[in-house]
């Protein structure tokens, strides 16, 4: 690991996309700032996880679309995107229902941004994965099994 990279980063050498963003005049500090959730990151269920984020009863939606592979080869890295075509989305989850922390990615989208994000994931084993969307002060959510097998030979 190199340290000395670390230490520059510490000191404010590598501002980022959104410090350098801030800089410019571009967004305000407050927008450069992520958010955490801790409660949310550290629950232990789904329900918990959905009570932490606001979000207690979540409605199916059609207008929000997950995709990930059916299979996934390797638990370690598997591609999970989200889109939506509702109207002013807020914000962006991704949950696996079987992880012991469920909240695997959350993401706070401004106004006007594409309601779009695409990560990886770590499953341990086969699970449900839902993508929760906020938009206009609502929670909608979409959800979809992948298999976690072991060298591609089932799971």
């Amino acid at each position: 690991m190199n340290n000395q990279r670390r230490e520059i980063l510490k000191a404010g050498g590598g501002l980022g996309l959104f410090g350098l963003l801030a800089a410019a005049g571009l967004i305000t500090p407050g927008e450069a700032r992520a958010e955490w959730n801790k409660a949310a990151f550290d629950a232990k269920t789904i329900d918990e996880t959905l009570k932490a984020l606001g979000a207690t009863a979540p409605a199916n939606s059609a207008d929000v679309q997950l995709t990930a592979p059916d299979i996934a080869e390797n638990g370690a890295v598997v591609p999970v995107g989200v889109v939506s075509t509702l109207a002013g989305v807020e914000a962006i989850a991704i949950l696996v229902e079987k992880n012991p922390n469920p909240l695997a990615a959350s993401f706070m989208l401004p106004a006007g941004t594409e309601p779009s994000v695409q990560t990886r994931v770590k499953m341990g084993q086969t699970s449900d994965v839902y993508a929760l969307v906020k938009a206009g002060g609502k929670f909608f959510i979409a959800k979809k099994e992948i298999k976690v097998t072991l060298g591609g030979c089932g799971g």
